[in-house]
């Protein structure tokens, strides 16, 4: 299926900062990078009058927990964010990773979410695990196993975001929905769409700016 252009948008130079660690699903594998949802997020808060600037985005597709850690050392960032979100976990469920070791990186990684947004809980906001097993990549798999271990992992993000005080989004079950709606879906027949994306962002958007008092 065919992408909706976005126009690309201008990002203010004087805003608050923002960053982005996760995976595919963060960088927007087969869309366009404004299509992302980080990217949306941005450019619908500056719409809400929350000046944001341009995402900085740590994420790759194919990283698991353990290679987003490494990966966040190998940056060596040392500035503080005022906007962190974190969306991490289904490489390990794709690869059949341990998930008490899933457990314990997601920790390791809410602990340095938290430390880019200065502290500030408030700050961070975690966004669980979509279901692939729903898109057309996954038909010859077996799909109601996907679907009890994404939310496994999804029912471990939950309780350590939540225990940790951090908003927490579950996106998960209107990512099931691409099973009857193709435009949910990228043209790569796995990962979402620039609209999945932007129904992701429409439940974030009203949290990030009430954290911000607009």
């Amino acid at each position: 299926m065919d992408e909706i252009e976005i126009a690309s948008p201008t990002y203010p130079q004087d805003g608050l900062s923002y960053l982005a660690l996760g995976d595919s699903y963060t960088i927007g594998e087969a869309v366009p990078a404004v299509s992302s949802f980080p990217y949306q997020l941005a450019t619908a808060l500056n719409a809400q009058k929350t000046k944001v600037t341009a995402p900085t985005i740590i994420a790759r597709t194919g990283w698991t927990t353990d290679e987003l850690i490494a990966a966040i050392k190998d940056k060596a960032l040392t500035g503080k964010y005022d906007i962190v979100t974190l969306l991490i976990g289904v490489n390990n469920q794709y690869r059949g990773y341990n998930a008490d070791t899933y457990r314990a990186e997601f920790v390791q990684l809410l602990t340095t979410a938290i430390t880019y947004a200065g502290g500030n809980k408030k700050h961070v906001f975690v966004v669980s695990i979509p279901d692939w097993g729903v898109t057309p990549f996954a038909q010859s798999r077996d799909r109601a196993q996907i679907a009890r271990e994404i939310d496994q992992y999804n029912a471990i993000n939950k309780e350590e975001t939540l225990k940790a005080g951090i908003t927490y989004f579950d996106i998960t079950p209107g990512s099931r929905n691409a099973a009857a709606d193709a435009a949910l879906v990228a043209s790569d027949g796995l990962h979402p769409s620039g609209k999945m994306y932007g129904e992701w962002v429409g439940k974030l958007l009203p949290e990030v700016v009430k954290a911000f008092g607009n």
